[in-house]
């Protein structure tokens, strides 16, 4: 971290002394001589690169946090749902499923529980102390945004599976499937369906949320636009420049997310299946869809 800071100290006096523009406008007089959009314009060329890469760090944590979530929340949410009081399941096998749901549910209430910003300091700065495993800064902000999406996905995944209608369950049951058969061919895709619109907006929460992380020192884009107000002591166009740029992000990946739902929902017009409309062969049990050859 303390290297990070220097670099960033060392570039700042290196576009600090090296753009004659701002030279110039500083030169100029007093801050009452510099309009608002001066500065605005000052900010894009000088330390636009600055905020572009606070894009990319932003964007990478949040996307890669949410899929490692979504994938950690699904295997949580499943382990959930699973009955621990089967009659016909073995009394260890019982036990274990109860542990291991204890041990889910404690893990979701608590980092469902504690604020982001506590969480990347006790990762970032207790592992460290406690078991001396030191992660660099982007490394720790990922693992806390993936830890904290999947407990906030773990809830989300089982409203999901509890919301499929139970009678499915049982029949699958009756023509003797088992829970993770069930689960994989019936239970499972309509689930995440009915989950899509909260996953796309876990993934935009935590475009915004990243911004947390500047207090490890992860160069996202909050960190770095407090970078830049630290040099130009100009708050208000910085953090404006700032806030027009997570809104772009986050009503752009809204847009597209809306997009991909719709695809998944299919046409909007369709024509129901009816004997007039099947094949003939699909309704006769002579016919190949039963497995038996045609004449």
């Amino acid at each position: 971290m303390t290297a990070t800071i220097m670099a960033l100290g060392a570039q700042a006096a290196e576009t600090r002394l090296g753009s004659p523009r701002r030279t110039a406008m500083v030169a100029a007089g007093a801050p009452g001589g510099r309009t608002f959009f001066d500065w605005i314009v000052l900010i894009v060329q000088d330390y636009g690169s600055w905020l572009l890469k606070g894009v990319g760090v932003t964007m990478f944590l949040a996307l890669t946090g949410t899929i490692i979530g979504v994938v950690l929340g699904l295997g949580v949410g499943v382990v959930r749902t699973i009955p621990s009081d089967r009659p016909s399941a073995r009394l260890p096998k019982r036990i274990a499923l109860k542990v291991a749901s204890a041990v889910l549910a404690v893990y979701v209430e608590v980092f469902r529980g504690t604020p982001m910003m506590v969480q990347a300091m006790v990762v970032y700065y207790g592992l460290g102390m406690a078991f001396q495993i030191n992660l660099n800064v982007v490394t720790a902000g990922l693992l806390v945004v993936s830890i904290n999406t999947g407990a906030y996905m773990a809830e989300i995944v089982r409203g999901g599976i509890e919301s499929v209608d139970p009678g499915q369950t049982e029949a699958a049951k009756a023509v003797g499937m088992g829970h993770w058969a069930t689960m994989r061919g019936i239970i499972l895709p309509q689930a995440i369906r009915n989950i899509l619109p909260a996953t796309g907006n876990e993934f935009v929460i935590n475009i915004k949320d990243t911004s947390v992380l500047m207090v490890i020192g992860t160069s996202e884009l909050f960190f770095q636009g407090k970078t830049i107000d630290g040099i130009l002591y100009q708050t208000f166009p910085v953090y404006l420049l700032v806030a027009a740029i997570y809104l772009v992000l986050t009503f752009s990946t809204t847009r597209l997310l809306r997009l991909l739902e719709r695809h998944l929902d299919g046409p909007e017009s369709f024509t129901l299946a009816t004997s007039s409309t099947v094949p003939e062969s699909i309704l006769l049990p002579g016919g190949d869809n039963y497995g038996h050859r045609g004449r």
